[in-house]
């Protein structure tokens, strides 16, 4: 048998591993949501009046969207959590995990709302065949079996630390910008619902393993080395990235937007990371960084630009004595 003088801990919550932990189990618990709660069908008639070229460059946003969070649920996160030491951290990471395959799986739901099966099925084989698509899950990937090895070090850790919040907090980006782009100008707002929630999950997920990742650093005896290796790591991605965005967006006319916004969030995966910025960001489009704002939107059923819309789980139907009131009038 194997070794049964191993001793397992309990999750003990009533004494806080750090000073962060508890505030993101309670922010993503507030942030929980699921895809079929929403009706991205409303935007069937938005999705008709779309060229072409902008329903190919946004079923490809989503193909890219869903290879990457199938990554993340599948082998990022489940390999992050078993080389974590905090119980406490370990236990909101598989939040964050369940969260994840929720994502993957919401881009199916708009997919099957506006496309065919043929349509899907093309896309998918896009996804399986790009190879600046495939780079980037190759590359984050190779950082999360980096941890598998026999004793792997905390360099190793921090590697893989690092690739989740490049992922998180970066190389979703470009995917995200169109579906942002297009509900600025009113179109495809019922299906931006279902991503504005997934940029807010992604958000707190990119700063919560870049906190993880900073102690990790901090152990480090060779800091300036790793650090400059993962700068490396980035710029590679970065520039995939770019012609990753030529590819998706150049037919219609938005590639040099996105690659500002592509900038802007590598920028911020370095600050959650706790380093430095290191690319110029002139400007973002507002329309789309709104969109990375999902605490200001409000709630307006008329103009359907809302994040905060459900559909109604348990309806219960009014009848004729609902409206009897047994109200005493004085006279």
């Amino acid at each position: 048998m194997e070794d049964m003088d191993k001793v397992f801990r309990a999750v003990n919550w009533n004494k806080p591993d750090n000073d962060y932990v508890l505030m993101f189990w309670e922010q993503n618990i507030k942030q929980f949501w699921i895809d079929t709660e929403y009706i991205p069908s409303k935007d069937m008639d938005s999705w008709k009046g779309l060229s072409y070229e902008m329903k190919e460059a946004y079923k490809k946003a989503l193909g890219g969207l869903t290879l990457l969070d199938t990554l993340q649920s599948h082998t990022g996160m489940p390999k992050i959590i078993d080389h974590v030491e905090s119980l406490q951290n370990k236990a909101v990471l598989s939040y964050m995990c369940m969260m994840e395959a929720i994502h993957a799986k919401s881009y199916s739901t708009i997919f099957t709302t506006v496309s065919s099966s043929n349509e899907i099925n093309d896309v998918f084989s896009w996804v399986k065949n790009n190879k600046f698509l495939q780079k980037k899950a190759n590359v984050i990937d190779s950082f999360y079996r980096g941890v598998d090895k026999p004793n792997p070090t905390d360099e190793d850790l921090f590697m893989a630390l690092g690739a989740s919040v490049l992922l998180e907090s970066f190389l979703f980006y470009s995917g995200f910008f169109l579906p942002l782009w297009l509900c600025g100008q009113g179109q495809m707002v019922a299906s931006a619902d279902i991503i504005k929630k997934i940029v807010a999950d992604e958000s707190i997920h990119g700063i919560f393993v870049g906190l993880i990742a900073q102690d990790v650093f901090q152990k480090l005896p060779n800091k300036e080395e790793v650090k400059a290796k993962y700068l490396e790591v980035l710029h590679d991605l970065f520039e995939n990235e770019m012609k990753y965005t030529e590819e998706v967006y150049t037919e219609i006319g938005l590639t040099s937007e996105v690659k500002e916004y592509v900038r802007y969030n590598a920028n911020k995966a370095l600050m959650n990371m706790g380093f430095d910025p290191v690319f110029e960001v002139k400007q973002v489009n507002p329309i789309v960084l709104n969109g990375l704002n999902t605490e200001t939107t409000q709630h307006d059923f008329f103009s359907k630009k809302s994040t905060n819309y459900e559909k109604a789980l348990e309806i219960v139907h009014l009848k004729d004595e609902d409206f009897k009131m047994d109200i005493a009038v004085e006279v």
